[in-house]
Parts: C-alpha cells; structure tokens; sequence
C-alpha cells in the first residue's frame, strides 16, 4: 500500500546564493557566461564586465559584513562609483567560468580605490580601475563609517594564503 503523499515530505534542498572567497587581499567571485550574457558571435557584451564587477563589489561588502541596506535604509549613506576605467584584453565567450578578483589598492576617509579583473583561467580579460565614494543620500560625499573603513583595512593587509 502506498503512502499518502501528504505523510512523506521530501528534504528541502536550497541553492546557496552565489558567494565569493578570500585569497590574501583578494577577493574572488565566479561568473559563467551564459547565453544572455552573448552578442550573436558567442562573445559577451562589454557592458556585461560592468555588472560583474558590481556584483563582485557587492558580494565583497557582504563578506565584510558592511550592510549596504540598513545604511540606506537608516539614511547613513551608500557606495557609488565615482570613476572607472576598463581595459578589454580578450573576449569571454558562450560557456566559459570567469573569476572576478577585487583588490583595494587604497582606502580614504570618503572613498576607497579599487582594482578588478576579470580572468578565464591565467588569461585576463578585462580589467578595471575605479574609485567608489561613500556619500549621504544627497549625492554629496561624507566618511565612511570607521567600523567599514576598518573592515576594509583588515581585508587589505591580509596576509597571503
């Protein structure tokens, strides 16, 4: 005799959500370029590296435990990019697993420098310098909580794995 289905529930089984690791002062995140992420040739759109990138950024303030959220929320400020200058090396086509590596090359009262790139295995294949601002949500510039400034020093010195 069967069972009724009601009396058997099946284990939930959740994806985790995608996340980073540390190496040293780097921060790396995995993309995989998929269909959506392609022109016709198979090659990804140039505006795709940009999205990386910020995703990039935004997972490595999670694993700093910088809530971006209570701090809009609370009207304390967020992040912008305030520059950016991207280098395209080598196309990422249909298929390929891509890591974003982050490093903080410097870190201000209001702001921090940073450095991405987008590699396929050794090979780079965009790379990214900016600046990112703390501002009020006015728009104007003011100072990174010090409790962030410090999460972003201890990532910076960490020592090599």
């Amino acid at each position: 005799m069967r069972e009724s289905a009601a009396l058997i529930q099946p284990a939930m089984v959740k994806p985790t959500p995608p996340g980073g690791v540390f190496d040293g002062p780097r921060h790396l995140y995995a993309v995989r370029v998929y269909y959506e992420d392609t022109d016709l040739s198979g090659i990804t759109y140039h505006a795709n590296y940009l999205r990386w990138f910020e995703r990039a950024r935004s997972d490595l303030l999670r694993m700093l435990h910088i809530d971006q959220r209570a701090a809009i929320e609370s009207e304390e400020g967020a992040y912008a990019v305030s520059e950016i200058n991207l280098k395209y090396l080598r196309p990422a086509k249909l298929d390929d697993d891509v890591v974003i590596e982050t490093t903080c090359t410097e870190l201000g009262a209001a702001s921090c420098r940073m450095h991405q790139v987008a590699r396929r295995g050794d090979e780079a294949l965009c790379e990214a310098v900016l600046r990112v601002g703390f501002i009020a949500l006015s728009g104007r510039p003011r100072r990174q909580p010090a409790e962030w400034r410090a999460a972003f020093d201890e990532f910076m010195t960490r020592e090599e794995v």
